[in-house]
């Protein structure tokens, strides 16, 4: 250490290139980093998705979930697997040990789904994975300000919006939702293929032996080897309708008039064996007489902006790009497109870079505050400004040697990053305050025998154990974020880091180069006036002396008033209350609207179109986007399922009452269903005062009277929970069509021939593809499908029996009313119902366990158990995780002070005036009306290094003084009186800039708050 501060005494040039060279070096780290909203946290979960077209809840649970499920559960690394069976779909989520190699398990997982045998009518699993990079980074929306229609807007965006913003660099995909897609569909005619004696399955036979296109392989030609391919020149619409199917013998002797009038013109398109037929004079008849054959078209889904009829179009990033760049490359683009195509309406609705923006600007904002208070803190301490410029120039060098780092390490520049630097910038001037005040304060004394680089160097070293030691210390005590296990490690990693590395160069600077800037700016000393006799204290240190003699006289009484007060402060824990995170308040709002169980796609359009009437008409609203059907806005719509978007004016005043009053609002506006709030997905899905209650169990009614009672209670407390429903509450009617056994079999009949007259024709079959305006489209068979509007017209459905007669179904089966529910959800193979609600008191964790304690104590029935989730998980989990990092922090603190200090007593001082911080903390949080959450948890971390730090440069003198030959309260008072500046420097500056975090009426509070939108 000796020999560094020497080195840097004697090459300040080098010192100074060295710095130069580090400046530009962060600044171009700084610049090319790529900036993201949250770390890219690896989530360990799978979700595997199947179609069952026409299947109720109940029938994809047996058929396709539970087959899946037991499947599943044996693949290596699954925790849980929870699965959702909807009408016609199954989804089942595999949530994996935290570490699972997610490639290893989707091939594990596929190699499982292989196994299962499905119903012929349902698709083939799909697999997907979640990841932060995954979501949409700008979402745009297009509409027609003129006479473009949805064909004409799809047309647009598919063939010059899409392909122009594919070409941008870091674009990884662009979806569009709400577009009109076209498709062939064909139906026979039936009375056209009696007439000529053909069935479907002949026709289906000879069109796919036709239009297929089959390489025969390679073949010795001309001396070379050539390729040879079959085609049946069958690609177009127009193509299928004039195929030439013959007619067998039989039917052509029946209808030979019909069939030579066929004949002639397609013999030659027809079959594989149509030369062979055509030559025996054997009669054909188009496709086109005996099927109708269109190209048809409709909508994917309901989308709309402003009113108008629209598309969706998302954009996801590629996964190394860098989120604001590409965000600001698709504006571009679009405001291009905007002149091109000057008749459309192209909006940005979703842009995750400007938070990302926004939150370096506040970054350098809040920087330049915290310089320049330290810059007035120094000098009306110092009163000198040579002093003031070498202190602060460790804040920007400090944390550019952390980008620096950062960069090499290639973490990106996210909110995580970003607060830590915030946090840091109060930090980091510690160092350089602490070394340049002792250098100074040796200086003024007239009686002082050391002089230029011998004083520089001695003030330095002496000031190198405490300053070392409270960087030590801050760092074990941010160091242990990074070791803690599962998503909360993951996030909080980056934090840890950049918190070390800019700690850390605030030690370095502080030995290297505050030394080599003091020697240059005080060559020539300090004036004779600013000399002093002796090492007085001044009034204000004498004054706190007083007060610490008197202290030291008095031990008990200051003992046990702050034991007092220590005590007391606990108290105020409960009127402060306990939350997950603050609440965002960013002027938007995502709501999901979910009809009631049954209702058709055309109802849950016409109350999207009054919602939508509503919502433009609502103050402050800005932009309104909505879909139903389809994916949906960022890809989270599906079946007759509403999203949607809604942006504010950014001065929107008391935003959080003008969102949960539209929520009442629409509530009573469009009762027809229910109405959520997703708007906590913004910020990468943190936060959210949502109970949830987990009811396990073997059958659904077996858990539906418990569900109902813990509903019940939930309702009734509406002092701290309002909404509170139950998984169930959504059901259809249904009926059961319960078989008469006895009957059915003396009618030579069965159960399953009753369900196949009953049962609708879902699936179309494919039977070719064929090209249209350049693209592809696979021909459908539309089927003639017998549609029952009654159940009495079920009844009156007849059955053939065997026997030679029908009977209808009301005489061999009854049909029984019932319900079922809209979704069944089993968890670990257990079946389960949810209970939520949304918490509205301010502690929410006092609400969760008051309810906890109600429901512990209610007589549950055998095999029914309970589980929590929601934030009543997520603060346990979270602060159980913060808990044990900070337990590790202060063992870690405590073992770095024994080895400074060489003893345990000291260090056992210092770490026992930590619990005393409580008091102070507590009480700022009752007078800001804040709860306790993960961010005062993060500020408790910070505390935890600050007193720590404040001890160590006061029990550093006292042993110094001590070593001298003083008695320990002579030490003590001495001690108190000289480190009183320092300790005021250092702590003024990071606390002024602490307060500055705290939101005032018009920001938005998060993790990290963030200056006004």
């Amino acid at each position: 250490m000796k020999s560094l501060i020497q080195f840097s005494l004697k090459n300040k040039f080098a010192i100074w290139l060295l710095t130069i060279i580090i400046v530009f070096a962060g600044l171009y780290s700084g610049l090319t980093m790529k900036q993201e909203t949250l770390p890219n946290i690896s989530i360990p979960y799978l979700s595997v998705t199947t179609i069952y077209p026409g299947a109720a809840p109940e029938g994809v649970v047996n058929d396709v979930s539970k087959p899946l499920e037991q499947k599943l559960r044996n693949v290596d690394g699954v925790k849980t697997i929870t699965s959702s069976s909807l009408e016609n779909a199954s989804s089942i989520q595999i949530e994996f040990d935290y570490g699972t190699n997610l490639d290893n398990a989707t091939a594990a997982v596929r190699e499982a789904l292989n196994e299962v045998t499905l119903p012929e009518d349902a698709r083939k699993p799909q697999i997907s994975r979640f990841s932060l990079s995954s979501l949409p980074v700008i979402s745009l929306s297009l509409a027609g300000n003129g006479s473009a229609d949805l064909e004409e807007l799809t047309r647009i965006a598919e063939n010059d919006i899409r392909p122009a913003l594919e070409d941008i660099e870091g674009v990884a995909s662009v979806s569009i939702a709400g577009q009109y897609v076209k498709e062939v569909s064909l139906k026979f005619d039936q009375a056209k293929l009696k007439q000529y004696g053909l069935t479907e399955d002949t026709v289906k036979g000879i069109v796919q032996a036709s239009s297929l296109r089959v390489p025969l392989g390679l073949f010795e030609m001309d001396e070379s080897q050539k390729a040879v391919v079959v085609d049946g020149n069958i690609s177009t619409v127009e193509d299928l309708e004039n195929l030439a199917v013959p007619l067998v013998p039989s039917a052509a002797a029946g209808s030979a008039g019909a069939g030579a009038g066929a004949g002639g013109a397609g013999a030659g398109a027809g079959a594989p064996n149509a030369g062979a037929a055509a030559a025996a004079g054997l009669p054909t008849v188009k496709l086109g007489e005996l099927a109708a054959i269109e190209v048809t078209g409709k909508s994917e889904s309901i989308s709309r902006t402003n009113g108008k009829e629209s598309i969706g179009i998302q954009i996801v990033k590629a996964n190394d790009a860098n989120t604001v760049e590409v965000v600001n490359s698709v504006k571009d683009k679009t405001e291009e497109l905007k002149q091109q195509y000057g008749s459309l309406d192209l909006t940005v609705l979703l842009d995750q870079g400007k938070p990302i923006e926004d939150s370096v600007h506040t970054m350098l904002s809040k920087a330049v505050f915290g310089a320049l208070f330290a810059v007035l803190i120094i000098l009306l301490f110092l009163r000198n400004i040579r002093s003031t410029i070498i202190s602060i120039i460790s804040i920007p060098l400090s944390l550019l040697i952390a980008v620096l780092c950062l960069r090499q390490m290639d973490i990106t520049l996210n909110m995580m990053t970003l607060g830590a630097m915030t946090v840091a910038i109060g930090r980091v001037v510690d160092d350089s305050i602490v070394v340049i005040e002792n250098i100074y304060r040796r200086m003024s004394l007239s009686g002082e025998k050391l002089r230029g680089r011998e004083l520089i160097s001695a003030a330095t070293r002496e000031m190198f154990v405490p300053i070392m030691s409270s960087t030590i210390v801050t760092i074990a005590v941010f160091l242990p974020l990074a070791f803690v296990s599962g998503m909360v490690g993951e996030l909080f990693l980056p934090f840890a880091l950049t918190m070390v590395f800019s700690l850390i160069a605030s030690l370095i600077v502080a030995i290297t180069l505050v030394p080599a800037l003091a020697h240059s700016l005080f060559r020539g000393g300090l004036k004779k006036g600013k000399k002093v006799h002796e090492e007085k204290p001044g009034k204000m240190a004498a004054g706190y002396q007083r007060i610490l003699d008197w202290c030291l006289s008095h031990k008990l009484i200051t003992f046990g008033a702050a034991v007092l007060l220590l005590a007391g402060s606990l108290f105020l824990i409960k009127p402060i209350g306990v939350s997950f995170m603050p609440s965002q308040e960013d002027k938007s709002v995502i709501m999901t609207f979910s009809p009631k169980a049954g209702q058709t796609a055309e109802d849950v359009q016409e109350q999207g179109l009054k919602a939508e009437k509503f919502i433009l008409a609502q103050e402050h609203v800005t932009n309104l986007q909505y879909s139903i059907g389809g994916s949906g806005f960022m890809g989270m719509g599906s079946n007759n399922s509403g999203l949607f978007y809604i942006t504010y004016d950014s001065d929107t005043p008391d935003f959080e009452t003008v969102k949960e009053e539209l929520i009442e609002n629409l509530t009573a506006e469009v009762p027809d269903g229910v109405w959520g709030d997703m708007s906590g997905m913004a910020g990468g899905g943190l936060g959210g005062n949502t109970l949830t209650v987990n009811i396990f169990g073997d059958t659904l009614e077996q858990l539906k009277p418990v569900a109902d009672e813990i509903a019940g209670i939930v309702n009734a407390d509406t002092k701290n929970f309002k909404d509170g429903d139950t998984s169930l509450s959504e059901s259809y009617e249904q009926y059961t069509i319960v078989a008469d056994q006895a009957k059915l079999s003396s009618l030579g009949l069965t159960a399953g021939q009753l369900a196949m007259k009953l049962s609708p024709v879902n699936t179309r079959p494919v039977l070719t593809e064929v090209a249209v305006d350049g693209k592809n489209y696979n021909v459908y068979i539309e089927a003639d499908t017998t549609t029952y509007s009654s159940i009495q017209e079920m009844e009156d459905a007849l059955l053939a029996s065997p026997l030679g007669f029908t009977v209808p179904v009301s005489q061999v089966a009854t049909i029984e009313k019932g319900t079922s529910p809209d979704s069944i959800t089993r968890i670990d193979g257990k079946m389960s119902v949810e209970v939520t609600a949304d918490i509205i008191a301010t502690d929410v964790n006092s609400a969760s366990n008051s309810v906890k304690e109600k429901i512990e104590a209610l007589d549950l029935p055998d095999g029914v158990t309970v589980s929590f989730g929601g934030v009543t998980e997520q603060i346990n989990e979270t602060f159980g995780q913060l808990g044990i990092a900070m337990a590790a922090a202060v063992a870690i603190v405590y073992f770095v002070l024994v080895v400074t200090f060489g003893g345990g007593l000291a260090p056992f001082a210092i770490l026992f005036s930590l619990p005393f911080t409580v008091i102070g903390a507590l009480v700022a949080l009752l007078l800001a009306g804040e709860t306790l959450n993960v961010s005062a948890l993060m500020g408790a971390l910070m505390l935890i290094g600050i007193v720590v730090t404040n001890a160590i440069v006061l029990i550093d003198r006292v042993i110094h003084k001590e070593n001298e030959g003083m008695t320990t309260r002579q030490a003590l008072l001495e001690a108190g009186g000289t480190r009183l500046r320092p300790i005021l420097m250092t702590r003024w500056p990071l606390s002024v800039h602490c307060f500055r975090w705290s939101p005032d009426s018009r920001t938005a509070p998060a993790l990290f708050p963030r200056d006004s939108a």
